[in-house]
């Protein structure tokens, strides 16, 4: 097998575990690349194939119907990442349209055998004869309003085009809405963190506008550079360095403050934590629920010589077993993940509506009960990777409800653009709050969402 077919099946195999097992590309194709020994560029091209037909598939989806005559529900779900994989090379990638209709259509036929391979044949060789652009002009004709056609075009379920647009219209911004959409199609940059007080980043490295420890290197392996570190330096989005900075740079930190991150897995803004911790004095707790994302908070944690406990509780039971005795709590809650769509693609095909009454639920719950175990005068940041307003302006205004007079919110917006070295542009919420909202398309950030609370 050459290398180059190579990296269309680990491609290939990578999106049937995604849809057969709602497994994760992120975690699945850099150990499949590594095993197949894959040149860089063999690896790029595996790379692109894989998240490029991810966040392309409902497009794409679109194109096959209209190109096979029949609705993609019909198609085997073998043949049909098989013919995803090759819709992805022949509108979007430059690969040779023989070699994305011959390769893809031989996947097709280890799937499903020749009847498949001829169906595939016939469907691919359909699309090879228009352009993208006549392409996209027979899919927008295809939706049936505005909003199924804007998802149609961006690869986008129609409910989050809509939970978008609300979120941007309570900034003033619903103008930005395709822009938003856009940037959720694009690979986004290897965005790095240096830790504060244990590392500082490289002499070549570009410094990231809004976060005082983020950087992106001038070239490089950044592989290389974090094992080179030893956990003090790590990939790490610039929004989620943010979260963690609002919290420890909310107000000024005493000596032996107790701080709590509640829902700490992976671990990553519990690293920054930690190297604040140790600047300052205090003394950092973790919990998370999952034990297996528990071992990858303690592998972050490695490069701190901080003594972190890290528990396995749920965040509602931990933070109520312990009323008053915080003075900072990070409550980064499970959500939709709709901000980290260009880096979880398969996340917008998985989640639907019906999702979101449930973790708004426990998204209350675990607020409260982290503002329950804070000290009086003492901070929690509220943080969702998401900008879906159910799970972020209404969740803390019923928090703020439910707590009165006793919970104050600081302005979240007016500490990120404290830590700028640039403008952040982070204008003010419908709502009055001091929520802060970043935004792929805006920031170049995953969309996340920073509120503070202080208990009076």
């Amino acid at each position: 097998m050459s290398r180059t077919v190579a990296a269309r099946r680990i491609a290939y195999e990578t999106l049937r575990a995604v849809h057969e097992s709602d497994a994760y590309a992120n975690l699945l194709l850099p150990t499949a690349i590594a095993r197949a020994e894959l040149s860089p560029a063999d690896a790029a091209l595996t790379t692109e194939l894989t998240y490029g037909t991810l966040r392309r598939q409902g497009t794409y989806d679109a194109v096959i119907a209209i190109a096979a005559d029949r609705p993609v529900a019909s198609i085997d779900p073998a043949v049909l990442d098989a013919l995803r994989l090759g819709v992805h090379q022949l509108l979007s990638t430059r690969v040779a349209s023989h070699a994305a209709v011959n390769e893809s259509v031989e996947l097709a036929r280890s799937a499903g055998g020749r009847g498949a391979a001829g169906f595939a044949n016939a469907v691919l060789r359909r699309v090879s004869r228009d352009t993208p652009g006549d392409w996209m002009t027979h899919v927008a004709a295809s939706a049936r309003s505005d909003d199924e056609q804007l998802g149609l075009l961006f690869s986008h379920p129609v409910w989050v085009v809509r939970a978008f647009r609300r979120a941007l219209a309570a900034e003033g911004r619903a103008d930005e809405l395709e822009a938003l959409l856009t940037a959720d199609n694009a690979s986004p940059r290897v965005t790095m963190a240096a830790l504060p007080g244990l590392a500082d980043a490289p002499d070549d490295a570009r410094r990231t506008p809004f976060s005082p420890i983020g950087f992106r290197l001038g070239g490089g392996d950044p592989d290389q550079t974090v094992r080179g570190s030893g956990g003090r330096i790590r990939v790490q989005d610039e929004g989620s360095q943010l979260a963690a900075l609002a919290l420890t740079r909310a107000l000024p930190v005493a000596e032996g403050e107790r701080w709590l991150d509640l829902c700490a897995g992976p671990g990553g803004k519990t690293a920054v934590l930690a190297a604040e911790a140790l600047a300052h004095g205090a003394r950092l707790e973790a919990n998370e629920i999952s034990p297996a994302r528990a071992g990858l908070v303690r592998q972050a944690i490695a490069g701190v010589p901080l003594d972190v406990l890290v528990s396995e509780e749920d965040g509602r039971a931990r933070a109520e077993a312990a009323p008053g005795a915080y003075d900072r709590i990070l409550v980064d809650a499970p959500c939709t993940g709709l901000g980290a769509l260009r880096r979880r693609p398969e996340a917008r095909w998985r989640k639907s509506p019906g999702d979101v009454p449930a973790l708004t639920t426990l998204q209350r719950e675990l607020l409260t009960a982290a503002v329950g175990a804070l000290k009086p005068g003492g901070v929690v940041a509220y943080v969702t990777c998401s900008p879906h307003l159910a799970e972020t302006t209404a969740v803390v205004a019923d928090i703020r409800r439910e707590w009165g007079e006793a919970l104050e919110e600081l302005s979240a917006r007016e500490v990120i653009t404290s830590l700028a070295d640039s403008d952040p542009a982070l204008p003010p919420q419908a709502d009055g709050s001091g929520r802060a909202q970043l935004w792929p398309h805006r920031h170049n950030t995953d969309g996340m969402s920073i509120s503070l609370l202080r208990r009076v």
